[in-house]
């Protein structure tokens, strides 16, 4: 089992924050874990059985800044996190003669433009702790609400990678290719889009502190990334089902 924190395109964000008039101050936000289903590497054909995990920042009133979920319309900013599972070739046949590959942390920032019925968002990040490369995403969704408890959403999500980045999770080395009984050549990954897909997330508000959510993700590899001999499948599907906690603090 692996534990994977916001896999694939999962997000922490915030939309900008308006002018309080409220003197408690109050943070809360949602936690989660739950079953998931994914490739057990970018480019693996098969799946792996784990554990998924949810974070998102619902209310915050401290002072004179204010965000609650009936406020996040319009143009917002705030941050970006994705966090990537590491890679050892040790655990995969197919990959024997690979160097292993140290989970990695991205941050960065997330603009984004909501509206009732749908949102837009523009994220840039860079691996602090892994990779040490640039990422950025784009995509959207539309949203529709059947019942005051249930929320669908569903939209595109196109992901770009720089050359590091490319290389870290596509490339084979010539030090990697003459230690590999499965690779016979190195290969150099190049800058550009990763990858390009969807994702369609239900939510059901069982109370107004416990929620389900399920998300389903599919990724197409592309470009230097479909083409990279590591890639069984350029065909990426991932399913997450997670109960989650809003938790508040009051000060």
């Amino acid at each position: 089992m692996f534990l994977r924190i916001l896999t694939a395109t999962a997000l922490i964000t915030a939309p900008v924050f308006a002018a309080a008039q409220d003197a408690q101050n109050e943070v809360s936000f949602w936690l989660g874990l739950g079953p998931d289903l994914e490739p057990g590497y970018f480019g693996d054909a098969d799946q792996d059985a784990g554990v998924g995990f949810k974070f998102a920042i619902d209310t915050v009133k401290i002072g004179p800044i204010s965000r609650e979920p009936g406020q996040a319309t319009g143009l917002g900013f705030g941050p970006s996190v994705r966090y990537i599972t590491g890679r050892d070739a040790d655990d995969f046949e197919e990959l024997a003669g690979l160097a292993t590959i140290d989970p990695s942390l991205e941050l960065g920032g997330r603009v984004k433009y909501a509206a009732p019925s749908y949102e837009l968002f523009a994220s840039l990040r860079y691996g602090a702790v892994g990779h040490k490369s640039f990422v950025s995403e784009v995509g959207g969704d539309l949203i529709y609400r059947p019942t005051d408890n249930i929320r669908l959403s569903a939209g595109p999500r196109v992901l770009w990678g720089d050359e590091d980045y490319a290389n870290t999770y596509f490339g084979i080395s010539a030090d990697e290719a003459l230690a590999s009984t499965v690779f016979g050549d190195a290969f150099e990954a190049g800058s550009g889009m990763i990858s390009a897909g969807a994702e369609l997330e239900a939510v059901y508000e069982v109370s107004d502190n416990w929620q389900v959510v399920g998300t389903i993700t599919y990724d197409k590899l592309r470009g230097d990334a479909a083409d990279s001999p590591i890639s069984e499948s350029d065909e990426q599907i991932s399913t997450q089902i997670v109960l989650t906690r809003k938790i508040t603090f009051n000060f």
